[in-house]
């Protein structure tokens, strides 16, 4: 079995392959090519943490992967990463075990990737300003993924502790994001949405992160930090605003998608308002932006299949280049 750790992982595999994979697997989940068993998450509420597993095969490619990640949002005051995961990567066509790596990473960067598929899909073409509400664990990726669709020139990050902006934009500089980009930490959430053309959310939030009628015509935004039904990053009065919702898994956020959930038991408005999956916007089935006025949103709680689709991607890199450790069980 070949064992990857995060930086051998962050070695050969960034967010130019993750957008190519995720994009792929989408193609393939439409033409019934993957096999995407329901995710089981269990809580632990003491710790506002849970622990997600999640299985998902490759019926061409007989490859079948299930991933476990944990989230314990405490863990940082104990020098601890919030998220924690791992992929295992399985031979469909015999049961052999090829690959166990880390999660964490791939879980971003997928994550990110969607996005990016997203922002290229419903985001205005000449969109330059983007805010980044959240800068923790999730948000890095999120950034990249949008940087690889939009020539951005200005990043706005807000977050409740200052700090954590200040250190996040060092490190998008670190990173290498063009000098030319001008990152300004920014601390009214309503003028920082008001001055978006590209919103990316990424918080654990259970109350709305900003006010739906900040956000200006043409804005899209993305909502990736909210997976559970008590989570909320977005109110109702955007929801309604929104002229495209499109979504990852229409399964999972019917059931997961906190602020759609609680959208649904308000008057005039039900799961079939969304417009689609991000799936059916890729192969063109379904419109994307049509005008620069329409406020579009992306609702990102993630499925099996995205994981699949970068670990299968890692894995054919590592065993070209000779990257991980061979080990046996």
């Amino acid at each position: 079995m070949l064992l990857l750790n995060e930086n051998e992982i962050q070695s050969i595999y960034g967010m130019k392959e993750a957008l190519v994979d995720i994009e792929k697997v989408l193609r393939s989940k439409v033409e019934g090519k993957i096999k995407n068993p329901p995710r089981t998450v269990v809580e632990f509420p003491d710790h506002n943490a849970s622990s997600l597993y999640m299985p998902s095969a490759d019926l061409v490619e007989e490859v079948v992967t299930v991933k476990t990640v944990t989230i314990f949002p405490n863990n940082p005051a104990f020098g601890k990463p919030t998220t924690q995961g791992v992929v295992l990567v399985t031979d469909a066509q015999n049961g052999e075990h090829l690959a166990l790596m880390n999660a964490s990473y791939l879980t971003r960067l997928r994550t990110g990737a969607l996005s990016g598929l997203a922002t290229a899909k419903l985001s205005k073409l000449n969109s330059t300003v983007l805010t980044v509400i959240g800068t923790g664990g999730m948000a890095f990726e999120q950034v990249l993924g949008v940087l690889a669709v939009r020539d951005i020139k200005e990043i706005l990050l807000v977050n409740p502790t200052e700090e954590k902006a200040v250190k996040f934009g060092e490190r998008l500089q670190a990173f290498g994001v063009n000098e030319e980009v001008q990152i300004t930490i920014v601390r009214d959430v309503a003028d920082a949405v008001r001055r978006a053309d590209i919103i990316c959310c990424s918080t654990r939030s259970t109350t709305p992160v900003f006010n739906g009628t900040d956000v200006k015509p043409g804005t899209h935004v993305n909502g990736v930090g909210s997976y559970l039904p008590h989570m909320r990053e977005v109110d109702f009065e955007f929801i309604q605003r929104a002229s495209k919702i499109v979504v990852d898994d229409l399964e999972g956020v019917t059931e997961e998608a906190g602020e759609l959930i609680h959208a649904a038991t308000e008057p005039n408005w039900g799961f079939e308002k969304i417009h689609g999956e991000l799936m059916d916007v890729v192969i063109g089935k379904l419109d994307a932006r049509t005008n620069d006025e329409e406020i579009t949103f992306f609702k990102s709680v993630g499925a099996a299949y995205f994981d699949l689709a970068v670990a299968q991607g890692v894995y054919r890199k590592a065993n070209d280049q000779g990257i991980g450790v061979q080990f046996e069980i």
